[in-house]
């Protein structure tokens, strides 16, 4: 089995998931402001399975959506990661590997996310040698996308796309995608905090 992935920034601990780590994620997930820009808030059967499928990614391929530990008091905030999206239905852009990210609201307005999804760019790129990494959402999520802009992305227009896990209708089935090449990483001014 690989071992977790274990990377830190100045304020953040990234790391493996714990059986403490269950009710604070459960409690974030059913929060419906943190659900917002999702199709519904989860139950706690659902975040408990999100969870495994996490450990299971960790386990295949060495990464996956992680938790967010501060270090001063080691307070769960959420978790931010790689993943290869695994939907029954492929992404148009598939094989990919995403960054995501998901903070409870006491730790929005901080910019944790930016600071983990920093961490987890430079393992992407410089650790395990990805040539790009994705990241998706819909159109009015524009505080990830900020996130996604602070971090170097850029929007490709046209790779705009209706989620293939919903029907065509439904309201939160189109996303726009953003996109990271390794190059653009490594040229960019802002290629993150040491951790």
């Amino acid at each position: 089995m690989t071992e977790p992935v274990f990377l830190q920034t100045s304020r953040l601990l990234l790391r493996a998931w714990r059986e403490e780590d269950v009710d604070p994620f459960a409690e974030m997930c059913a929060d419906p402001d943190v659900m917002r820009y999702f199709p519904e808030p989860l139950s706690r059967e659902k975040s408990e399975l999100l969870i495994s499928r996490c450990r299971q990614k960790q386990a295949k391929h060495g990464f996956s959506m992680s938790p967010v530990e501060a270090k001063a008091g080691g307070e769960f905030l959420g978790f931010v990661g790689l993943s290869r999206p695994d939907y029954v239905a492929p992404l148009p852009f598939d094989p990919c590997v995403e960054i995501g990210w998901r903070l409870k609201q006491s730790a929005w307005g901080k910019g944790y996310a930016s600071e983990a999804a920093r961490a987890w760019l430079r393992f992407g790129f410089e650790t395990i040698e990805l040539e790009e990494i994705v990241a998706f959402t819909i159109p009015e999520n524009f505080p990830s996308q900020k996130v996604m802009q602070r971090i170097g992305m850029r929007r490709d227009h046209d790779g705009d796309f209706l989620h293939p896990s919903l029907p065509r209708d439904h309201p939160v089935a189109p996303h726009v995608l953003y996109r990271l090449s390794r190059d653009d990483w490594r040229n960019g001014s802002d290629v993150g905090e040491s951790g």
